[in-house]
């Protein structure tokens, strides 16, 4: 084989080389998880070694970190394995105000959630999904506002 060949022959393959790390596709990545209330209730903090999850609205978070207070037999237990937004914007432990509801709130109270959501809930732990009424309309048609990537300290863990 001449030179000039040998060159082709280099040059053809390092093109074909080239254009096929083009060509990889990128992993998919894996989907915002979905949790349903009977889902989030099996994440109330009362299984070892299960992690201990907590919806304030509709954002799911990890608060397993913090198990001396959300842990079982521990003072904010109840708000745990459900979506408590209600009960943080009130300051309350309430059985009637564990929910999501938040109609009738006072703007105080209303105050005070964005606040505890915002500089304890989204600041110190980490987002693991949202309810199903976070992504859903109640006639069942996706939230066209929802847009999961502006959800600061996203973070798909390992047990999606």
């Amino acid at each position: 084989m001449r030179h000039s060949q040998l060159m082709t022959v280099f040059a053809f393959v390092f093109i074909c080389l080239a254009d096929e790390s083009k060509l990889k596709v990128k992993p998919a990545s894996k989907p915002v998880r979905l949790f349903t209330d009977e889902e989030l209730r099996r994440y109330d903090g009362s299984e070892d070694g299960q992690p201990i999850y907590m919806a304030v609205k509709g954002v799911v978070f990890d608060v397993t970190s913090g198990k001396h207070f959300y842990g079982k037999g521990a003072p904010y237990n109840a708000l745990v394995g459900k979506d408590s937004t209600r009960a943080v914007a009130k300051m309350s432990l309430n059985p009637e105000d564990l929910t999501h509801d938040t109609m009738g709130l006072t703007t105080e109270e209303l105050d005070s959630l964005e606040s505890v959501f915002t500089g304890t809930y989204k600041s110190k732990y980490p987002i693991v999904g949202y309810t199903h009424r976070r992504l859903l309309n109640e006639d069942g048609s996706p939230n066209e506002d929802f847009k999961p990537e502006d959800q600061p300290h996203f973070n798909i863990r390992n047990e999606l």
